[in-house]
């Protein structure tokens, strides 16, 4: 047996700092069906799986775990699944259905998350979902029909707390050190953390590549709510994903009205001011140094803006100014195209005909001049739209 599973939390007592997690799960059995899915996202490595399995053994529950094959199956689905769903357990008080890993059912699974819904719908035992990220926009169907219960990443010290009691449990003898180096490495991700010791164990090596970081990625969306939602400093939040500052700035400050009111929307449009400011120096003079208060104002800024955390659910938009930006150098161009035409024709230069367009706007109107220049159907109409 793995180490991983060997010390997987088999109680509430053995989840490590979820305590609001754990009382979720419990308001969640004890109330339901007032709700009759719940999902637990987080990042890997953090006990959603555990948990829900703690919580079946708590309350002395059959487990029957879910796959994205069985919702892409829908005769399976109907013929074994949704029969099991129904009827009670034979050895245990009741059942509780696993769904693991949700956010796994793609694109491509037709179906998928309709049945999904459907299953949610017409349970007679509670549902338990887990995921990475709950905020992707194919989930949305299935957020709307559960509670959300968030996981959070261990922090360093828990890591090395339970390293060195699995160390000292299986006569490891690693040093403090060695077992600090794994709970960096591992950033939060328990499993990760006792797989490295199990490896590193087997191998007799304490040296460790400390470049060779895990991949926790974020998308945008979980951003834009541990931003919105939490109040944190976030100096390094961003580091987490692939968009660029500029373009995650774009996304806040789309999405702040929705979340903010009053005076803490006056705070974060300053603080998101004030990140736009030493942007345009850094353009301006190439003064790369100011990135720094850049990243400040549009992470800690912004998230300080509030007094307290805010709850509930969000639905966060993509950026609609780099939508109007697209659509008005799409119109740019097609102005340009005919401008090109035109002063061919008239054997003036482009730049003359786009400074005087709107005084050529009637002549361009006239059918036979199009049919001289060979617009295009798409030009044709750029210039019928023009008043």
């Amino acid at each position: 047996m793995s180490l991983t599973e060997k010390y997987r939390a088999k109680r509430y007592v053995d989840i490590l700092h979820q305590e609001q997690a754990v009382k979720d799960i419990q308001k969640f059995l004890k109330e339901f069906p007032k709700k009759k899915a719940l999902m637990l996202y987080g990042p890997a490595g953090t006990g959603k799986t555990s948990l829900a399995l703690a919580a079946a053994k708590e309350n002395d529950l059959e487990v029957l775990e879910l796959n994205s094959s069985d919702l892409r199956n829908r005769l399976k689905l109907e013929e074994t699944l949704r029969p099991a769903t129904q009827q009670s357990s034979l050895f245990k008080k009741g059942k509780l259905l696993l769904m693991d890993e949700v956010d796994g059912v793609t694109g491509t699974d037709i179906g998928g998350i309709q049945e999904l819904v459907k299953l949610i719908h017409s349970t007679a035992f509670p549902i338990v979902m887990t995921c990475n990220d709950v905020w992707q926009s194919k989930l949305s169907p299935v957020r709307a029909k559960s509670k959300l219960v968030e996981m959070k990443a261990l922090d360093i010290g828990t890591t090395i707390s339970l390293l060195l009691k699995i160390s000292e449990q299986e006569g490891l003898n690693k040093s403090p050190q060695f077992l600090k180096q794994i709970s960096i490495k591992s950033q939060g991700d328990i499993r990760a953390a006792i797989n490295d010791l199990e490896s590193y164990s087997r191998i007799g090596n304490e040296e460790m590549d400390m470049n060779d970081r895990r991949n926790v990625s974020q998308g945008i969306f979980n951003i834009l709510r541990r931003l919105f939602k939490e109040r944190q400093p976030f100096l390094e939040l961003f580091d987490t994903t692939d968009e660029s500052l500029d373009e995650i700035l774009l996304w806040i400050e789309e999405n702040i009205p929705k979340e903010y009111k009053n005076e803490a929307l006056v705070k974060a449009y300053y603080a998101l001011s004030s990140a736009d400011l030493f942007r345009g120096r850094i353009y301006k003079n190439q003064s790369w140094r100011f990135l720094v208060y850049q990243n400040a104002f549009q992470s800690a800024g912004v998230s300080f803006a509030k007094d307290i955390p805010l709850d509930g659910f969000t639905r966060y938009e993509r950026p609609k100014r780099i939508l109007k930006i697209w659509l008005n150098n799409q119109k740019i161009a097609k102005k340009k195209t005919i401008a090109k035409k035109y002063a061919r024709m008239v054997h003036c230069s482009t730049k003359r005909a786009m400074r005087d367009f709107t005084v050529l706007t009637p002549i361009l109107k006239q059918e036979s001049v199009q049919q001289k220049l060979k617009l295009s159907e798409e030009e044709i109409a750029y210039i019928d739209s023009l008043r």
